[in-house]
């Protein structure tokens, strides 16, 4: 998972939504360096959160993989 023990996804393209796969995961904003403060969003029992700092609503998705996304595209790769 792009070299990170828990996902960590972005939103360069500005969706207002984006479908995950866990409900434990990091938020980075847009892509570095453009990113926020990389925040640890935990969903807990509720099916969907909003980061606090860029607004993006993240929704629990149980049918896609820890490392996907919809639309696809928004998991993040830290550069080596």
């Amino acid at each position: 998972m792009a070299g990170h023990p828990i996902p960590h996804f972005s939103n360069d393209a500005g969706h207002a939504t984006i479908s995950v796969g866990v409900k434990e995961f990091m938020c980075v904003g847009a892509n570095p360096p453009h990113d926020h403060p990389h925040v640890f969003l935990d969903m807990g029992d509720e099916p969907e959160i909003v980061c606090s700092y860029c607004s993006t609503l993240y929704r629990y998705d149980p049918s896609l993989k820890a490392d996907e996304t919809r639309p696809e595209g928004c998991l993040f790769a830290a550069a080596a």
